[in-house]
């Protein structure tokens, strides 16, 4: 699973001229499931995000969470974090989960983050969304749950981080 998510001042999304989703402090999640994903990947990324540290502390240190600073998170699929341009300029999707089966995950992937505590807002699942989003930083931070699966199996092999 991957997400791109950004620190925001206020983000909304609109499908045909209506608000469907809008906060004010908070995060706007991208998020993507990929055909390799578990619900192992999906819990660890939306734990990610939902204490994920990149709000100002009062000595301006990054430290933080959106749950600490009492502020929101815009959920917004978006299947296009799995593109892969390795043959040429057009983006491939092959790596995608399958539309029907990421709108279950994402459903899934709202009720997990509502489950933390944090308010959630969401976009509309197979919608042409325009979101709006004021940057706040700015501060955008990737989450690919395959850097999770790569550190658990360098961990099965006993192997250490590198440098």
């Amino acid at each position: 699973m991957r997400a791109l998510v950004q620190r925001v001042s206020s983000a909304r999304v609109e499908v045909d001229d209506e608000i469907v989703g809008a906060i004010d402090r908070g995060l706007v999640a991208y998020i993507g499931f990929g055909r390799a994903d578990t619900i192992r990947d999906r819990t660890w990324t939306i734990t990610k995000i939902a204490g994920l540290r990149v709000f100002p502390d009062e000595s301006g240190r990054m430290s933080l969470s959106v749950r600490d600073v009492g502020g929101a998170v815009l959920l917004v699929s978006q299947f296009t974090l799995y593109g892969d341009l390795e043959r040429g300029l057009r983006p491939s999707f092959d790596e995608a989960m399958p539309p029907d089966d990421a709108q279950t995950w994402y459903e899934a992937a709202l009720l997990e983050l509502r489950a933390t505590g944090v308010p959630v807002q969401a976009g509309r699942f197979r919608a042409h969304m325009l979101v709006v989003s004021v940057n706040d930083g700015p501060v955008s931070i990737w989450i690919d749950s395959g850097s999770r699966r790569n550190t658990d199996e360098r961990a099965r092999r006993g192997e250490r981080p590198g440098p």
